[in-house]
C-alpha cells in the first residue's frame, strides 16, 4: 500500500490509503521502541562516539537477527510476523546462545527447531486502533546528578565538603 502511494503519479490518495499508511507507521514506532527499550539502547553509557556507534550497530544486528527468526517462524506456521512476540523471541534466542558452545551439531539443530516452534506459543493479540499514553509510570529517584568530574566530587567528599550543597 505505501509503495503504491509513493509511486502514484497523480497524487490522488483516498482517506483509507492515508489511514492505512498511518497505522503502518505505528508498527515503525513499536519497532523503534523495541530496539531502544528491549535491547537496552534507551541509555547509551559509552564514553566515545566510536563505542556509541558500535553499540548501535550491535543492537541493530541483534534486532535484525531476532526479526529474521520471527519471520522464518511466521512463514512456517502461517502467521504474520506481527503476531509473534519480539520479547519472547529475544528471550528464547538469548537462552539458547548461552548453551550453544557446549552442544554438538545435532543437539543444536534440535534446540533451534524447538525454539522456532516455541515462538508460535506466544501470540500477540490483535490490537486495532491501539492508543498508548506517552508517560512515565515510575517516578524518578531523588538522587542528584553528578555535575562535576567524579574525582573532584570524591576529593570534596573526603575533605568533608558536600559537593551538592548550595552555597551562598
Amino acid at each position: 500500500m505505501a509503495l503504491r502511494m509513493a509511486l502514484d503519479p497523480n497524487g490522488t490518495h483516498t482517506a483509507v490509503d492515508i489511514s492505512e499508511l498511518y497505522f503502518q507507521r505505528w508498527h515503525v514506532e513499536l519497532d523503534i521502541r523495541a530496539t531502544k527499550c528491549t535491547l537496552g539502547m534507551d541509555v547509551l553509557r559509552c564514553k566515545t562516539p566510536e563505542m556509541v556507534r558500535k553499540k548501535i550497530w550491535t543492537c541493530l544486528l541483534a534486532y535484525n537477527l531476532i526479526r529474521r527468526t520471527m519471520l522464518q517462524t511466521a512463514k512456517g506456521s502461517g502467521l504474520s510476523p506481527r503476531q509473534l512476540s519480539f520479547t519472547a523471541a529475544m528471550q528464547a534466542m538469548a537462552a539458547s546462545w548461552i548453551v550453544l558452545p557446549i552442544l554438538d551439531a545435532s543437539t543444536i539443530a534440535t534446540l533451534v527447531t524447538a525454539h522456532i516452534e516455541g515462538l508460535t506459543g506466544v501470540i500477540v493479540g490483535n490490537r486495532p486502533n491501539r492508543v498508548e499514553p506517552r508517560a512515565v509510570k515510575r517516578r524518578p529517584k531523588p538522587i542528584r546528578y553528578l555535575t562535576m568530574k567524579r574525582n573532584e566530587a570524591r576529593n570534596l567528599l573526603l575533605r568533608g565538603i558536600d559537593p551538592y550543597k548550595k552555597r551562598k
